[in-house]
């Protein structure tokens, strides 16, 4: 198990079969403590709304703090454990409404999943938060469906994106954007990825923005990324 990475499976073991109707559904929690990362000169704030897909969240996280970014995973509506897409339920490190307060941060992160996309695009705090970044020509990194939060929020018109092959038509609405097949896209400020099997690509994409293709590959080596990305393709 990564470091940082707490795991709990919220089942309870019962010494006499139950029936049916007297089992609770198991679900597992994933909390993402944050390791001590004083030294760190980059801080991303991941944005967790409910529905939120657990491998478009979990693994950018992971890798942006394995290369020594500071990573504020926050939950949009308080810091209750977020279910996610395929009830896991993520245990954020604060609420948006006190993470916001620690802003401004080098990258904000939208992860993908339907439900939690549209949470996303509902949210005027995230506009908020969305605009005030496109102001300061920060980074904005979406994967999956979270690209239609930029959308709906007027983030990046003009820009190249991708999406989910499933929300190419939503993101193509209005024509505000040019779409790319590609797995990672960057135009700008603006960095766009497909989705779970791209998780990886995408949160290195993001390392090497922040702090240079070097610490990238070097992360990528190191953390046996090449191999995992040569199985993803």
């Amino acid at each position: 198990m990564s470091e940082g990475v707490q795991i709990e499976n919220s089942s309870a073991t019962h010494p006499e079969p139950l029936s049916q109707a007297d089992t609770a559904p198991s679900f597992t929690t994933i909390s993402l403590t944050a390791a001590p990362q004083d030294m760190a000169s980059k801080r991303a704030l991941v944005i967790l709304a409910k529905g939120a897909e657990e491998m478009e969240t979990v693994i950018p996280t992971d890798v942006m703090r394995r290369a020594g970014i500071k990573v504020t995973v926050a939950g949009l509506t308080g810091k209750e454990p977020v279910q996610c897409s395929r009830d896991v339920f993520i245990c954020p490190d604060a609420s948006l409404e006190d993470a916001r307060k620690e802003g401004p941060y080098d990258v904000v992160v939208l992860p993908g999943g339907n439900l939690g996309a549209q949470n996303l695009s509902e949210s005027a705090a995230v506009k908020d938060i969305l605009k005030d970044q496109e102001s300061r020509k920060g980074l904005i990194a979406a994967i999956c469906a979270g690209p239609t939060a930029l959308l709906a929020h007027g983030i990046g018109y003009g820009s190249k994106v991708t999406t989910h092959p499933l929300a190419k038509d939503k993101m193509m609405n209005g024509a505000h954007y040019s779409y790319s097949e590609s797995r990672v896209e960057k135009d700008g400020n603006i960095l766009t990825s497909r989705g779970p099997g791209t998780s990886f690509e995408f949160g290195l994409a993001i390392v090497e923005t922040l702090l240079g293709k070097e610490v990238a590959e070097q992360m990528s080596s190191k953390h046996e990324f090449t191999w995992v990305l040569f199985l993803c393709h």
